[in-house]
């Protein structure tokens, strides 16, 4: 009863012949060699070398980045927890009207 009944068709009822427009013909443009590739310069440093000072400018502003990103996620989270607290006791006090002029009548 709940079985599936997928149509049976062996042929094609009915066959057509693609229908190709011909286009402008293109003649293909010899195309000029790509240029060859510059090597990059070697630097005689191998890594990044910070001095003292900048090592210690990085540190502050990574810190600080961090701070910042932490107090404005912390005042997200508070919002949203003062709204649900305000819907919260928009709740109550709605139930509360509701259910006394429910006993009242």
């Amino acid at each position: 009863m709940l079985r599936p009944r997928i149509p049976t068709n062996p042929l094609p009822t009915t066959t057509t012949a693609p229908t190709v427009i011909p286009t402008a013909v293109m003649e293909p443009t010899p195309m000029a060699p790509p240029p060859a590739p510059v090597p990059a310069p070697v630097s005689p440093a191998a890594g990044l070398r910070l001095t003292p000072g900048a090592l210690v400018t990085a540190v502050v502003a990574g810190a600080g980045v961090v701070l910042v990103v932490g107090a404005v996620l912390v005042s997200m989270l508070l919002a949203v927890a003062i709204t649900a607290v305000s819907v919260a006791v928009c709740a109550v006090v709605l139930r509360s009207l509701l259910t006394s002029t429910t006993r009242n009548r």
